[in-house]
């Protein structure tokens, strides 16, 4: 298969068709490529605020509830755009209130025969949790097509080895990402190698870019797309398949064989992923020795 992650910038929107046609262009960009996959970043739907005006936008709570009202229609959008172009896309996430509580951090997941799924973020940020109020959402899941089994780690998920565990079964990771910093930005690049390493799967992170003044929220994003693998059989010895430039917009393409990704995890010299469990009885057995 063909994997394409973004590292996408926002814009200021003057219309809804502006939105739409920005989508389809970067889509249909990628499907021209042979993409199979498409990957786009955390919080990347908080360009819809600006449709609201300046104090919609810039404002963090009623931008909160901006894009959460508008996700029907952008989950309508990617639903046409998914089966017109024939590819997988995991959407960018936004802030969605559920019921009458505080909103979660949701990435929605198209199948290019119309069927969508999402996956909630499960460990919020400092500023999700003291600036937003953003809420832990619903469980992890495992989604089963006819790429393989993928799961989605949503940006500071990626650093917890043991929501990572819970995915062993994938194998593709997602890890959609907004960071502020270029600390930020190898914090997650970090997350998702060593990810892929103790999976031994590939994971795919795709990064919001660019300076937006109209936004508290997303004012900064520093980042690029990656695609990466354990540095074992069958993949590069850095274990990175592929990677864009810093903070350009655009895509990032890398060839992913399942066949290898199942020889490595069969075969690899390392088996990570299947001598996870003889950890478990060293970890609880840990001695203080004094010296």
């Amino acid at each position: 298969m063909k994997v394409a992650t973004a590292a996408y910038n926002l814009d200021w929107l003057d219309s809804w068709a502006q939105y739409e046609d920005k989508l389809e262009a970067w889509v249909a960009e990628a499907a021209g490529q042979g993409a199979d996959l498409l990957v786009f970043p955390e919080y990347g739907a908080m360009e819809l605020s600006t449709l609201d005006g300046a104090k919609v936008a810039g404002d963090l709570e009623r931008s909160i509830r901006a894009v959460s009202d508008r996700m029907e229609d952008v989950r309508n959008v990617h639903v046409r755009l998914a089966k017109q172009y024939k590819t997988y896309i995991l959407g960018a996430s936004a802030p969605v209130l559920v019921g009458s509580g505080r909103p979660v951090n949701r990435a929605e997941f198209y199948a290019p025969d119309g069927r969508h799924d999402h996956q909630d973020k499960q460990i919020m940020t400092r500023f999700e949790r003291e600036s937003w109020d953003i809420a832990p959402g619903g469980p992890l899941k495992l989604f089963d097509t006819a790429l393989g089994k993928i799961g989605v780690l949503i940006c500071y998920d990626s650093e917890f080895p043991l929501l990572g565990r819970a995915l062993r079964e994938a194998d593709l990771i997602l890890m959609p990402s907004c960071t502020e910093a270029l600390s930020g930005y190898w914090r997650v690049r970090i997350g998702a190698m060593s990810r892929a390493l103790e999976n031994q799967c590939v994971t795919v992170m795709a990064s919001l870019v660019g300076a937006n003044e109209w936004s508290e929220a997303v004012d900064m994003n520093t980042g690029t797309g990656g695609v990466f693998g354990p540095p074992d059989v069958g993949f590069p010895p850095t274990g990175v398949l592929s990677e864009g430039v810093l903070n350009q917009p655009g895509w990032t393409y890398a060839q992913v064989d399942p066949s290898v990704i199942a020889n490595v995890r069969a075969d690899g010299h390392v088996l990570n992923r299947s001598h996870w469990v003889e950890q478990e009885p060293r970890v609880d057995s840990v001695t203080i020795s004094a010296l």
